[in-house]
């Protein structure tokens, strides 16, 4: 929708560019043409969410594929396809009005909620990780695995320092951008206090495997957004990897296999939970492809916001904190069992 060539093709909807009374709530009779596939991005970046969200709803409380609601979800493909495209047609014929204003905030919204699960499924990870490691060099009484544990996360803290170097470099100046400075710096202590929390006796003794692995990791996110990768995703919906395959003890039949339904007692995983996630990271595909862009007051220029930038870096402080909270967590609540 943004490549010239699509974009071009876009001025020739009736009522999407000319015509219109207002965009942005601005009444307004100029070309819109600078902007018409940011203005498409966003209207499939609604059809998309209205979609998961419709079956969100209509999937709520399905406890088991004896539902009748759960064949909406499991099959119907054809007309919920059907469904997807006539939304996303319907969404090109929405009036301007204030339509784009308003939808960039559901995006700042659902973008940042979206961060925060991706920023639960990386601190889940870090953690995994590092216990993998240092149980292989129990284990294994192998030097290896300490050697590769310290080597990842020198680099990591390497990596992290010439980021922040560069972010200094690049986004402030010797006079001014107090913002810029401060943000980096209050991002540059938060990961100081986090790794140097990391390693405290009382903090190793509540919890073994917690070390600068972890830190060097959360601390290179603050810097980088990353993406999480399918067995992570598997863990927060509540799903167990090849769940269809033969059980402990059972030997897979040889020949042909045939799908059966193994969901008649109860859902391998939360439908809405499922259509929710989905709905969140259209919103968040939404924005990425805008570059968190809007139009300005004279619609000829796409500006990026401070909206956008708040939404970064409260990510990067939400993920700092959280992963503060399961290094203290054992010992502000010594009763419960964080294994």
């Amino acid at each position: 929708m943004i490549i010239p060539g699509v974009e071009k093709e876009l001025h020739k909807l009736p009522g999407f560019c000319e015509g219109s009374g207002s965009v942005l709530g601005v009444q307004t009779h100029v070309d819109c043409r600078s902007f018409l596939g940011h203005k498409a991005v966003y209207r499939m970046g609604f059809a998309m969410a209205a979609f998961f969200c419709l079956f969100a709803v209509l999937t709520v409380c399905v406890r088991s594929s004896k539902d009748p609601r759960a064949a909406l979800h499991n099959g119907f493909w054809f007309f919920k396809f059907l469904v997807l495209v006539g939304i996303t047609v319907g969404a090109f014929y929405i009036p301007d009005g204030t339509f784009t204003s308003v939808w960039f905030y559901f995006g700042v919204v659902g973008s940042f909620l979206f961060i925060l699960i991706q920023l639960v499924l990386l601190i889940d990870f870090a953690h995994s990780w590092s216990q993998r490691w240092l149980r292989e060099a129990s284990e294994s009484n192998a030097k290896g695995w300490y050697a590769a544990l310290c080597t990842v996360t020198f680099v990591f803290y390497a990596a992290s320092i010439a980021a922040v170097a560069l972010l200094y470099v690049y986004y402030t100046k010797p006079q001014g951008c107090t913002e810029g400075k401060a943000l980096i710096s209050i991002n540059l202590l938060l990961c100081l206090v986090v790794s140097v929390v990391s390693i405290l006796p009382k903090i190793q003794e509540a919890q073994p495997h917690s070390g600068l692995l972890q830190a060097s990791l959360i601390t290179l996110y603050t810097i980088y957004l990353r993406s999480s990768d399918h067995p992570q995703v598997n863990k927060l919906m509540l799903t167990e990897e090849g769940g269809s395959g033969p059980g402990p003890g059972e030997a897979a039949e040889p020949g042909p296999h045939r799908a059966y339904d193994n969901e008649q007692d109860g859902v391998s995983y939360n439908y809405t939970f499922f259509h929710l996630c989905l709905l969140l990271a259209s919103l968040y595909i939404m924005m990425t492809l805008t570059n968190w862009y809007r139009p300005d007051e004279s619609l000829q220029v796409l500006s990026s916001p401070w909206t956008a930038v708040w939404v970064k870096i409260c990510s990067s402080w939400a993920g700092l904190l959280l992963y503060l909270w399961t290094l203290v967590a054992p010992l502000v609540l010594p009763d419960r069992d964080f294994s």
